[in-house]
């Protein structure tokens, strides 16, 4: 069978080519009722070898990256001032009620409220004020979890700590390490998380870069670990930041190192909690990092209850 592209996919034997166009093909086709049968036929696999390869490029499944996908760019289109129920029919969601449970289960909000809270955020130009209702986080206890990856060592107390992680970033980008660590590790769910694990009282530091796993058997010998313990977290989304198309990444590193600030210079004094220094913050970042007029991210800061 062929493919809209011209050529038979499962002829050419270049898998990671075969997989990005039927990336395209699920972009040019997002808003249509799409099935694993549909685009394994237009990439001419059968369903069970597209499905394990796709798997295997992509950390998820097909049917997941689609709804992936069709949560992503209805997310964008809450800002357009359309009917949620519009946007749910159009992005093929059966009914208002599945989206919205969709929606929660991806971003931790219903649309309304999501919306809500980004509104006039995207309308006040690519860096915003940091503060008002926005930043007011969601305080939530998680259980302990592992983490793998990359890192790199660093010194805080010196000073050399923002100039390594920019070194570390640019070699991780350059070396294409994030599509290593997932082909190696395989963690269930997609989504990497940055911490900084400090070393006693020397002011020494590994800055790790990583992802959850299940456990470390997976682990290389050139990968570092960490088991991230039992917390209460105050989670922070930052404000959004148009990412899309050509446009530099600065403005999200911006306001990235803006809330950080926010957070330890005025969220704390009138919250009723203080920084356990017992636990390990962290950012993470998933989908909504990925060039979008919406782009986000978390950062989870422990917290205990001011006595």
């Amino acid at each position: 069978m062929k493919s809209p592209y011209g050529e038979r996919l499962g002829d050419s034997l270049n898998y990671s080519k075969d997989i990005e166009r039927c990336i395209d093909y699920i972009e040019e086709n997002i808003k249509d009722n799409l099935t694993a049968e549909k685009i394994a036929a237009e990439a001419g696999y059968s369903l069970y070898h597209f499905s394990r390869v796709f798997s295997l490029c992509k950390e998820m499944s097909v049917m997941e990256y689609v709804r992936s996908r069709k949560l992503s760019l209805a997310a964008v289109e809450l800002f357009s001032g359309r009917r949620i129920i519009d946007i749910a029919l159009e992005y093929g969601f059966e009914t208002p009620s599945g989206f919205t449970k969709a929606f929660r289960k991806a971003y931790g909000y219903s649309p309304s409220q999501y919306a809500s809270r980004m509104d006039g955020y995207l309308q006040g130009g690519s860096v915003v004020k940091i503060g008002g209702y926005l930043m007011n986080p969601v305080i939530m206890h998680k259980p302990a979890f592992k983490v793998a990856g990359y890192g790199i060592e660093t010194n805080v107390a010196e000073g050399n700590y923002t100039k390594d992680i920019a070194s570390f970033w640019s070699h991780y980008e350059g070396e294409n390490l994030e599509s290593k660590m997932y082909e190696i590790l395989a963690p269930p769910r997609h989504g990497e998380v940055g911490l900084c694990v400090p070393a006693a009282e020397s002011g020494n530091a590994t800055y790790l870069l990583g992802v959850i796993v299940d456990d470390f058997s997976k682990v290389t010998d050139e990968m570092l670990t960490v088991e991230v313990p039992e917390a209460a977290y105050a989670v922070f989304t930052t404000p959004p930041v148009d990412t899309s198309g050509d446009k530099e990444q600065k403005d999200f590193a911006q306001v990235i190192k803006s809330t950080w600030k926010y957070i330890f210079e005025e969220w704390f004094k009138d919250s009723g909690y203080v920084y356990d220094e017992g636990k390990l913050d962290y950012e993470f970042y998933d989908e909504r990092c990925h060039s979008r007029v919406d782009t986000v991210m978390e950062i989870y800061v422990p917290v205990r209850a001011r006595l």
